[in-house]
C-alpha cells in the first residue's frame, strides 16, 4: 500500500503539491504559534494561525500554473501574522520561502526576480518594524525575515540557470550531431559526384576520341592503307590509357577505410588529388598525340615561366583540355585546335580553341539528366580549385575554351579562406532548441 502511494505520488505532480501542502502546514501551523512576549497588542486567537497557515499552504498548490498568486497569498498571510504579533521563524515562514522558489525558478526576468524578493522582504521588515515588540532585538527584525526570503529566491534562480545551462549544452550537442550527419552526407554527395565526373572523364571522353579514331581508319583502309598500323597503334594506345585510369579510379573504392566514412573525402574540397596516378599537365604531350591520331591537328603554346600546381589544378587543366578536344572531335568539323598555356605571377590561364569549321550534320546525343558534364562539367570542376571558367564562340570563327586556374599559394590561401567561412558559418549558425537564460538588466 505504502508502495503504490509513493508510485503515484511521483508520477503525478498534482499529488506531490498536495503531500507538500500536508507537510508545511503541518510544520507552520506550531511555527506560527509562537508570540513573543511584550507585543503591543492582546495575542491573536490560535485558530487565526491555523487559518493563515491553511491559506498559505493551499495557495502552494496552484505555484506550477499560477507562481505570481501563490506568493501573493503566501506573503498576505505572512504580513498578516507578522501584523498579530506573531514570530516570523523559519517554520511560520515555510510556504512563503517555497512559493519565493517556485516564483523564482518559473520567471524569466531577473530584475522581475530581484524587484519581487525586495518587495516582499521590506514589507516584512517594515510590518516587524511597527507592529513587532519593542524589546526584540533589531536583528530579528530585519535580518532574519531578508535572509529567508532572499535565501530561496536566490537557490530557485541558480536552479533556472543551471536547467538553462544544461538545456543549453543538451541542445548544442544534438545541432553539433546533426550538423556532424549533414557534413558527413554532403562530403559523400561531393564524393559520389567526383567519382562520377573522373568516370566520365575516363570512359565518355575516351571512347569518343576512340570512335574517332576507328572512323578515320575506316576512311585510310580505302584510300590510304600505309598510315592503318599508325593509327591502330593509337587506338590501342587511346583503350589502354582508359583502362588504365578506368581502374585506377575504381580503385579509389577499394581502399581500406573507404566504406561509410566521410574521411575518404578529400578535405580540402579537390578532385583527384587522392589518386596517385591522377593525371596532369606532364602528360599534355600524350593527349594531343592521341588526338593528332584521330585527324586533329592539336598545337601546344606556352607563355611565361611554366610553375608548379597544385594536384588538384593539375588534374584540373588536363580535364579541361581533354573534354575541350573531345567536344572538337564530336562536335565540329574542325582540322586543328590550338591549346596556349599562360603563367603569370598568380594563376594558368588555359586557353583552348578550334578553327571553326561546319557542324557536322548529325546533332550530338545531348547528355543524361544530372549527368554534370560537357561545359558545365569544365565549370565546375574549375570552382572547384578557385578558378573560373569562360566558353563561347570566337569572332573570327570557331569555339574557345578559357580557364583561369589559381597557382600554388593562390589555390592554398583561397580553399582555406573558403573553409574558414564555411566554419564559421556553422559555428554561428543558432541552436534549434536551445533556451539560454536571460540576461539581467
Amino acid at each position: 500500500m505504502i508502495a503504490n502511494w509513493q508510485r503515484h505520488i511521483r508520477s503525478s505532480p498534482r499529488a506531490q503539491d498536495t503531500a507538500s501542502a500536508l507537510l508545511l502546514f503541518a510544520v507552520s501551523f506550531p511555527g506560527s504559534l509562537y508570540v513573543a512576549a511584550g507585543s503591543p497588542g492582546p495575542a491573536a486567537p490560535w485558530w487565526t494561525a491555523a487559518l493563515l497557515s491553511c491559506v498559505s499552504c493551499t495557495a502552494l498548490l496552484f505555484h506550477r500554473d499560477h507562481p505570481r498568486t501563490a506568493l501573493a497569498l503566501t506573503t498576505a498571510a505572512a504580513v498578516t501574522s507578522a501584523a498579530q504579533g506573531r514570530l516570523l521563524t523559519v517554520l511560520s515562514l515555510g510556504p512563503l520561502m517555497v512559493a519565493l522558489y517556485s516564483f523564482a525558478l518559473r520567471t524569466e526576468h531577473n530584475t522581475l526576480r530581484r524587484s519581487y524578493a525586495l518587495g516582499v522582504a521590506a514589507l516584512l521588515m517594515t510590518t516587524e518594524l511597527i507592529a513587532g515588540p519593542a524589546d526584540r532585538p533589531m536583528d530579528l527584525k530585519t535580518v532574519g525575515p531578508a535572509a529567508w526570503v532572499l535565501i530561496p529566491t536566490a537557490l530557485g534562480s541558480a536552479v533556472r540557470l543551471r536547467r538553462a545551462y544544461l538545456d543549453a549544452v543538451r541542445a548544442r550537442a544534438e545541432h553539433a550531431e546533426r550538423t556532424r550527419e549533414e557534413e558527413a552526407r554532403r562530403r559523400v554527395a561531393e564524393e559520389r559526384l567526383r567519382i562520377a565526373r573522373e568516370l566520365h572523364d575516363v570512359t565518355a571522353q575516351h571512347l569518343a576520341l576512340a570512335n574517332a579514331q576507328a572512323g578515320t581508319l575506316a576512311h585510310l583502309l580505302r584510300g590510304q592503307p600505309d598510315q592503318v598500323h599508325k593509327i591502330l597503334a593509337g587506338l590501342a594506345t587511346t583503350t589502354s590509357a582508359a583502362l588504365r585510369e578506368l581502374k585506377a579510379t575504381v580503385g579509389l573504392l577499394r581502399h581500406e577505410g573507404t566504406e561509410g566514412t566521410e574521411g575518404t573525402v578529400d578535405t580540402q574540397g579537390t578532385e583527384g588529388a587522392s589518386s596517385p596516378t591522377a593525371p596532369g599537365l606532364a602528360r599534355l604531350a600524350g593527349l594531343t598525340a592521341s588526338f593528332r591520331s584521330a585527324g586533329l591537328d592539336v598545337t601546344v603554346s606556352t607563355e611565361g615561366e611554366p610553375r608548379q600546381l597544385t594536384p588538384a589544378a593539375d588534374l584540373t587543366a588536363f580535364r579541361i583540355v581533354q573534354e575541350a578536344l573531345t567536344n572538337v572531335t564530336k562536335h565540329a568539323a574542325a582540322k586543328t585546335a590550338r591549346v596556349r598555356l599562360t603563367y603569370s605571377h598568380d594563376r594558368l590561364t588555359l586557353t583552348v580553341a578550334d578553327d571553326g569549321g561546319t557542324v557536322r550534320s548529325a546533332p550530338p546525343t545531348p547528355p543524361l539528366p544530372g549527368g554534370g558534364f560537357g561545359l558545365l562539367g569544365m565549370r565546375e570542376r574549375a570552382q572547384s580549385v578557385g578558378g573560373r571558367l569562360r566558353a563561347g564562340p570566337r569572332p573570327g570563327g570557331g569555339f574557345e575554351v578559357r580557364a583561369e586556374l589559381p597557382l600554388g599559394e593562390t589555390a592554398l590561401a583561397i580553399h582555406e579562406t573558403a573553409l574558414a567561412i564555411q566554419e564559421t558559418a556553422l559555428a554561428i549558425r543558432p541552436c534549434p532548441g536551445a533556451k539560454p537564460p536571460s540576461p539581467g538588466r
